[in-house]
């Protein structure tokens, strides 16, 4: 089939087309400028829908209005307010996981739990399993525990935080734990695209220690007269308002001055003097702080708690949920806050 065909439709009847070539496939397009372009390949194959990034949205859409868009990866259309996807909706996430913790005397600092955030498109009546993880258990004996993992289903899972001490390899993690005193090992390594590496000690030195990874920052490395401090973790506005997530602990130290300071964001400073270090910040996924020196013992800070936050388009929200997440609105959306686990049904 070669050329084109102009068809002029009487008032109120109606043209069929009855291709006599079944042989091969045509393509039959409607221009662009007369509205909507639709290609379609076969009877049996599919329409092409038009197709843009989400700048690139009709200025003026009308409700019914479909075409895929590529920014998201998902067909979307304009319901009269908002584009939506067909099927499901665009949704903002942040999940953030346990952070590490440290053991004692003179710890590392404990690394941050993993942070994780962006957008995902959840599909109407989808269950989706939310999953919060805890921090890592501080200790008296040599290393903590890591944190544990937070999650969304399977689809965006955050690691949980490096754990340190003051005789073993520090943890790997979402961000990694810094070194141990007297230790030659490297700290911990952090996860890509969730955290940073642990800082290192200084070989011989028994007196400082490194600091844990942070969410936007490696744990810093001791120096002869101090412990590392942990890394900065990452401000994350989905509420409202920037909060700092995913801060590495504080290197312990013998030398109350010489003691890390925690990440910015909830990573837990080292303490010095009764052995006790602080924890990590819950909810924020901080690392624990490595105990300071004390005799006989000490006790290395827990991991901070993590969290799961959705924000969802008001006009979306279905409302069910378990687990008993903090409900508040942002602007257009609603943001659904799980401290605990729990889940959403898009």
């Amino acid at each position: 089939m070669a050329g084109s065909i102009k068809l002029a439709a009487p008032s109120g009847g109606s043209v069929t087309l009855n291709a006599v070539d079944t042989a091969s496939n045509f393509v039959m397009s409607v221009p662009a400028a007369a509205g909507v372009l639709i290609n379609a390949d076969s009877a049996t194959g599919a329409a092409q829908l038009p197709v843009g990034t989400t700048a690139q949205r009709p200025a003026s859409p009308v409700t019914g209005q479909t075409r895929f868009n590529s920014t998201l990866g998902t067909a979307e259309v304009y319901n009269g307010t908002a584009w939506v996807g067909i099927g499901g909706y665009l949704a903002q996430y942040l999940v953030v996981a346990g952070g590490g913790g440290s053991g004692a005397v003179i710890g590392g600092g404990g690394g941050a739990g993993g942070v994780l955030s962006s957008a995902m498109m959840l599909s109407g009546g989808t269950v989706y399993t939310i999953t919060v993880g805890a921090g890592g258990a501080g200790s008296s004996s040599s290393v903590g525990a890591s944190g544990n993992n937070s999650s969304i289903n399977a689809l965006v899972v955050a690691t949980g935080g490096g754990f340190s001490g003051n005789t073993s390899s520090p943890g790997s993690g979402g961000s990694g734990g810094g070194t141990g005193r007297n230790t030659t090992a490297a700290g911990g390594t952090g996860t890509v695209g969730q955290g940073n590496n642990g800082g290192s000690a200084i070989s011989g030195n028994d007196n400082v220690t490194g600091g844990g990874g942070g969410a936007s920052g490696v744990g810093s490395t001791a120096s002869s007269g101090a412990s590392g401090s942990g890394g900065a973790g990452i401000p994350v506005n989905i509420t409202g308002s920037y909060v700092y997530y995913g801060g590495g602990g504080g290197g312990g130290a013998r030398s109350g001055s010489g003691v890390g300071s925690g990440g910015t964001g909830g990573g837990a400073s080292g303490s010095s003097g009764d052995g006790v270090a602080a924890a990590g910040t819950a909810n924020t996924g901080g690392g624990g702080g490595g105990a300071g020196y004390v005799s006989g013992g000490g006790t290395g800070g827990n991991g901070g708690s993590g969290v799961v936050i959705l924000s969802v388009p008001s006009l979306n929200y279905t409302g069910t949920t378990t687990g008993s997440p903090t409900i508040t609105t942002n602007g257009s959306n609603t943001v659904i806050k799980f401290t605990a686990s729990g889940s959403y049904t898009a």
